[in-house]
């Protein structure tokens, strides 16, 4: 039988959590990466966050960043300049400004840019609202992150809910480095992006935690915690792929034609934050949740008495400790002796 159709039965016997040493390596190594990235380089806040005016006008004349920051004076020193849809655009962001200082703003950049002030568009947000908004965000993340405690820790255990935390945590920053290492805007679709793929990787998580304790539900005291840890992983590692994969198609359609090839980059940011989302969700439910949980639970010590009783039956060792010796086989000529034997000492 193939690989492939002992996926879809659930027959395999992939060791996930024998190599759990592994994955938290691969993992720790890629999020030190991303912390990294969001130590040096930070986000690229939209100005829905930093608050400031934007400012997006034509560009027939072709100028570059250097013409343009210099035709905007003092003002251009400290603003963003950004030459988009492939010279055809150019876009200024500022710290907040006054109205009279952004319409000479403006007017700079018309000439520069050599084209109409009636073409330009002007978006104008105050630092409050910034802030405002960050802070939002984030107390929706608090509250999200609490409420998965909570359910989790009723439905299953405590433990559990640490694993699926630990979990969203992994891809919360892996998330994050991303962005911060491409440098895409973030801007607050892309938080709704962030919150909806915390959903999908606890959808995930909750997944493979039932069939855990299913799985704990009807053993006999016949396997390890990390056995049947392992057997539920292999149970729902293919509903796990095709659910991932049947998400990933359209998502990625909407990154990789959307956005690259038709240019819409209003889905960019959205898509990508959902995509990469999505897959480190997956990752991170089968890799880190579920052996997490089991090395914790074998520190149990109704887990760890019974790991020991199964490793005692494996080595073929009673229960007292001594060796359990199997039963002598002979042959029909030393039948023949033992049955003489037998028959000397009767008489």
């Amino acid at each position: 039988m193939s690989t492939l159709a002992r996926l879809y039965r659930g027959e395999t016997s992939f060791d996930f959590v024998g190599k759990a040493r592994r994955w938290f390596i691969v993992s720790g190594a890629v999020l030190v990466i991303c912390l990294g990235s969001l130590a040096i380089r930070n986000f690229n806040l939209s100005l829905d966050f930093t608050g400031g005016s934007a400012i997006t006008a034509p560009n027939p004349a072709g100028a570059g960043v250097g013409e343009i920051r210099s035709a905007l004076g003092s003002a251009g020193e400290a603003a963003r300049i950004q030459i988009i849809d492939d010279g055809a655009a150019v876009r200024v962001q500022t710290e907040a400004i006054d109205p009279d200082a952004e319409r000479l703003l403006v007017t700079a950049l018309v000439e520069a840019a050599g084209t109409e002030i009636d073409l330009t568009d002007v978006e104008s947000v105050g630092p409050t609202f910034g802030r405002q908004i960050a802070r939002r965000a984030l107390q929706a993340l608090g509250v999200f992150l609490g409420a998965v405690v909570i359910f989790i820790s009723i439905r299953f255990e405590w433990k559990m809910a640490l694993g699926a935390i630990a979990a969203l945590v992994h891809d919360l920053l892996l998330t994050s480095g991303i962005y911060s290492l491409l440098g895409f805007e973030v801007t607050p679709a892309t938080v709704v992006a962030v919150l909806t793929i915390l959903g999908y990787s606890l959808y995930d998580t909750v997944v493979v935690y039932d069939k855990i304790r299913e799985n704990v539900t009807e053993d006999q005291d016949r396997r390890t915690y990390s056995d049947l840890v392992n057997r539920a992983m292999n149970q729902v590692l293919m509903r796990s792929i095709n659910t991932s994969l049947t998400s990933l198609l359209p998502v990625g359609s909407l990154l990789f034609i959307g956005s690259i090839l038709l240019g819409a980059g209003t889905l960019r940011e959205f898509a990508l934050a959902l995509f990469v989302g999505i897959a480190a969700g997956t990752y991170s439910s089968i890799f880190i949740a579920a052996p997490l949980l089991a090395l914790w639970k074998e520190r149990e010590t109704e887990w760890s008495r019974r790991r020991h009783r199964v490793e005692r039956k494996a080595s073929g060792r009673t229960p007292s400790g001594g060796p359990k010796h199997p039963p002598v086989r002979l042959s029909s000529r030393g039948r023949r002796a033992s049955a003489q034997r037998d028959r000397g000492r009767k008489r």
